[in-house]
């Protein structure tokens, strides 16, 4: 590698743990494929630019982890960081799909969760507790 080259590199990682704030693991538990939406909150003083984007972005529709780190270019873990500083200040939200959102009515008895809704939450329990044991009578 040239020595420009392993420059570029180091100047890459010091942006990036200045970017964190020197933290390497966010607060939040967030998959690649958590979809993100702005909410009413607005991020602290001396936030990152970055927070400005993934704002600007979850704006104009939702978003998961994974696209707001590939239209800013930034690493996965560097945005999940920032996305936790920016849950912990409401001003992203994880949105409730429309079906479970509390509307103070009675629940429709025939409203039942999707496939897809169902085999996110199962993976996401497994990743979260992957000792977990399975009771077949569970459902």
């Amino acid at each position: 590698m040239s020595t420009h080259g392993r420059a570029a590199e180091d100047s890459t990682f010091v942006r990036t743990y200045t970017l964190t704030r020197g933290r390497t693991r966010p607060r939040h538990l967030l998959g690649l494929d958590t979809v993100l939406a702005t909410g009413p909150g607005r991020p602290g003083p001396g936030q990152a630019e970055e927070c400005d984007e993934i704002l600007a972005l979850c704006g104009e529709h939702q978003r998961s982890v994974t696209e707001l780190a590939g239209r800013i270019g930034r690493p996965v873990t560097a945005i999940k960081i920032l996305v936790s500083d920016l849950l912990d200040a409401n001003a992203l939200v994880v949105p409730v799909p429309a079906a479970y959102a509390s509307s103070g009515e009675t629940p429709d008895a025939d409203a039942r969760p999707s496939s897809q809704l169902l085999a996110a939450l199962t993976a996401g329990l497994k990743r979260k507790w992957p000792d977990a044991i399975a009771y077949p009578q569970a459902g």
